[in-house]
């Protein structure tokens, strides 16, 4: 059940079912309505013939046809006139609607547009805190196994807070009279972004040294007489200490890996493996999914195999909603996708 986002070409994006912003008549438009019926062919506008429109608040499906997707479900967003004239209530309903739709027709991937956002006016902050609760609300009420993608043209657009978008940045260059991330003080020098496929490729490269290090590690202790009893004294791993934490918080695991942003498949492979090895992004969707301290932070990383370190813009970012106690998953997600960072849990 996570909540993703994607910047990109919605019309391009593979899922089992795209929403459409449309109009009322469902017969195409400007902006992603024209983008959608262009992109899925003539048959989609033959079938949308036989629809007779569609009220605003309301959805209705079509076949994918050209589109990389099973379906199209179409939803009519209100025209923001001054917020008072029941437009969040409508714009809740379109999401609502989408995702009842999507649930029946036994789909697993949703990509959504920001409805109302564009030719209707509706302020971009607002239509996103709608389009988020509603997904939220829905995602937790119906447990649907369904990832939600929230797919948007330009990453910046979903981050409106411009008081925490000035706050980051000034954590990002104060240089040394920024704290630690997790507490104790430290020069921070000026950081610059890293792109993901960089930091694939340079985890890939470390988890290879990794391998070598402790192959060498198992060769060197072979001939030592206490390999037994060093084995036997093994620190507590990650998938014990993640256990161990959800049973202290009293949530249960649903509720810890709904928090975390991670689906029940992932999770049941975690928990049913002693000695997984999560991503970086998962163990740290998991310590905000549980509220962790500072240094249990820092330990569940550890258990992991990662760190956070001064160096790079994700690590950065984590240390600041950290030391804010921020522990709101999909804000701290708005802001590692507006610096084009990966997002925390899957």
């Amino acid at each position: 059940m996570p909540f993703l986002l994607w910047e990109g070409d919605l019309t391009t994006y593979a899922a089992d079912a795209v929403v459409n912003a449309a109009n009322r008549s469902l017969l195409g438009g400007g902006g992603v309505d024209g983008a959608i019926h262009r992109a899925a062919g003539p048959e989609l506008f033959e079938e949308c013939l036989t629809l007779g429109g569609c009220e605003t608040g309301k959805a209705k499906k079509t076949k994918g046809y050209r589109m990389p997707c099973k379906y199209i479900i179409h939803t009519v967003g209100p025209v923001w006139i001054d917020g008072r004239h029941g437009e969040p209530e409508l714009l809740a309903s379109c999401y609502r609607e989408s995702l009842r739709l999507a649930k029946e027709s036994g789909c697993e991937s949703v990509a959504f547009p920001l409805i109302s956002s564009g030719a209707y006016g509706y302020p971009r902050a607002e239509a996103w805190r709608v389009a988020r609760e509603t997904i939220e609300t829905f995602l937790s009420e119906n447990d649907p196994d369904m990832t939600v993608t929230m797919v948007v043209l330009n990453r910046k657009d979903l981050w409106t807070d411009s008081g925490e978008k000035n706050a980051l940045a000034d954590w990002l260059t104060r240089g040394d009279e920024t704290p630690d991330l997790l507490g104790a003080a430290a020069p921070y020098p000026l950081c610059s972004m890293i792109e993901d496929r960089k930091a694939d490729a340079f985890l890939v490269h470390r988890k290879a040294n990794a391998r070598l290090s402790r192959m060498e590690e198992v060769s060197a202790c072979c001939e030592d007489a206490d390999l037994e009893e060093r084995l036997r004294s093994r620190d507590e791993s990650f998938t014990e200490m993640l256990l161990r934490k959800i049973d202290e918080s009293g949530m249960t695991d649903a509720q810890c890996y709904r928090l975390a942003n991670v689906d029940r498949k992932l999770f049941s492979k975690i928990r049913s493996d002693r000695f997984y090895r999560p991503s970086k992004q998962t163990a740290l969707a998991f310590a905000f999914a549980l509220r962790l301290s500072g240094e249990d932070v820092r330990d569940l990383l550890r258990k992991a195999g990662f760190a956070l370190s001064d160096s790079t813009t994700f690590d950065l970012i984590i240390g600041y909603f950290l030391e804010k106690g921020e522990y709101d998953l999909m804000t701290v997600n708005e802001a590692l996708f507006a610096y084009d960072q990966p997002l925390l849990g899957r």
